[in-house]
């Protein structure tokens, strides 16, 4: 066995249906493991709010070391764990095929998902993570316009967080009456597709929970480039939450649940030779890492992943095959891009600037640090504090930049990090951008 290496690391199914998976005890001895291990290297200090909290645990006990630590407070660590994956990917050097076999992120979600089969979890974490059920609640006409205003007025947001922890100064999203499905309910699917390397030049859109309520435009952006480059696109017929909320609660079975109401419409699309994109880095890594990890063993599960893509790199896909079209009218300037962590870990490479920079007279900044968002961490009371210490490097590096643009596949981490800015400055979704040279 050997250590570091220049391949991209594996990952291994999650063996969560087994009885071992869900004992205690067990539990807590591979969280001694593993913190133990994890306290004597210290490579990952800087990447999340987890690994600080537990070399303080250590540090702060008499025997500065792990053994010392009471048990109880392990869920001081896995709380702040936001399943990155960056750890595993990027950082440890100790991972599979390594004879310690850490896989950080895997024994976080396994504490979480015990955790939340003994306790459940609060019901402002519940509420957070039923995003299309808010969704379709708070996008309501006449009900939308009451939700917008008391997002931005400060007296109801001082009463959202003691109910529902939503801290009161965190930038929450605006909800739209007229959602993606509406704008592109007449959505021409005309044209003749053309194959291209591993596309078929058909694209079925799962236009995600927060890319339907919270920003259509997105997916009107999305429809619109494909369509401009030959591409046949049209929505799924419907769809459910990915799951990606509820798995990071440790909410396995509803993962499972939206599994089961997702997998036969996205497998009648791609019967019928339909790719599968969506406009969410973390929708994507869903269908494309996790729920593969999670049912290893289901045929449909892993005919969705290899007919799923990240947008902009289906795009590349079709430019290498002459098929991208690169006549933009508006050359974009300086273009600061922060990488998205669930894009990171897909291992499909920075498509997105590539894509960016065959627009004229454009520069890419690429910015590979984290915003510390991720979905509710960084609105939640407890854990804001620490999303906004995260991100202060990446405002760091886009205030000196000094960009045209600022933007990030990840429409929450770019609005965080542009709340955080406080200049005036808002993020840009990167295919908005595209179809901004394009002129259409």
């Amino acid at each position: 066995m050997r250590e570091g290496g220049m391949e991209a690391p594996t990952r291994h199914p999650l063996d969560w249906k087994n009885d071992e998976f869900w004992d205690e005890n067990a539990l807590n001895a591979e969280l001694e493991r593993v913190f133990d291990l994890c306290h004597g290297c210290r490579r990952c200090v800087s990447l999340c709010q987890s690994f600080p909290t537990l070399f303080d645990l250590v540090d702060n006990n008499p025997s500065m070391e792990v053994e010392g630590v009471d048990k109880a407070d392990y869920a001081k660590v896995v709380e702040q764990c936001y399943l990155c994956d960056l750890c595993y990917q990027t950082k440890c050097p100790y991972i599979p095929p390594h004879p310690w076999n850490i896989d950080f992120p895997h024994l976080m979600l396994r504490a979480k998902a015990v955790h939340f089969r003994k306790q459940g979890a609060p019901l402002s974490a519940r509420v957070l993570s039923n995003t299309r059920t808010v969704g379709k609640l708070a996008s309501i006409p006449v009900v939308v316009e009451a939700v917008n205003w008391g997002n931005r007025n400060p007296a109801i947001r001082g009463l959202i967080e003691k109910t529902m922890d939503v801290h009161k100064d965190a930038r929450v999203p605006e909800y739209h009456a007229q959602t993606a499905r509406k704008r592109l309910k007449h959505l021409p699917t005309d044209g003749t597709p053309v194959a291209a390397g591993p596309t078929t030049g058909k694209v079925a859109l799962f236009i995600t929970c927060y890319g339907d309520y919270n920003h259509p435009k997105m997916v009107e952006d999305l429809a619109a480039v494909l369509r401009h480059n030959g591409v046949q696109v049209k929505l799924l017929r419907r769809e459910s939450c990915c799951g990606m909320p509820k798995l990071e609660l440790g909410d396995l079975h509803s993962v499972e649940k939206y599994k089961n109401e997702n997998l036969p419409l996205l497998i009648e699309a791609v019967d019928d030779g339909w790719d599968l994109i969506a406009p969410i880095p973390s929708c994507v890594l869903m269908f494309k890492q996790e729920l593969p990890l999670l049912f290893p063993d289901d045929v449909a599960v892993q005919r969705v992943k290899r007919a799923f893509f990240d947008p902009f790199e289906y795009l590349m896909h079709r430019h290498a095959a002459g098929l991208f079209k690169t006549e933009f009218k508006t050359e974009l300037g300086k273009v600061a891009w922060q990488v998205a962590c669930h894009q990171r870990v897909q291992n499909i490479g920075p498509k997105t600037r590539d894509v960016l920079n065959l627009v004229p007279n454009t520069e890419v900044i690429t910015i590979e640090r984290c915003s510390g968002h991720d979905g509710t961490n960084g609105v939640k009371r407890e854990t804001c504090e620490f999303a906004r210490k995260i991100a202060k490097p990446v405002e760091t590096r886009v205030k000196q930049a000094e960009p045209s643009h600022f933007t990030s596949d990840c429409v929450m981490a770019g609005a965080h990090i542009a709340h955080g800015l406080n200049d005036g400055t808002e993020a840009e979704h990167p295919i908005s951008l595209i179809r901004k040279a394009y002129g259409i």
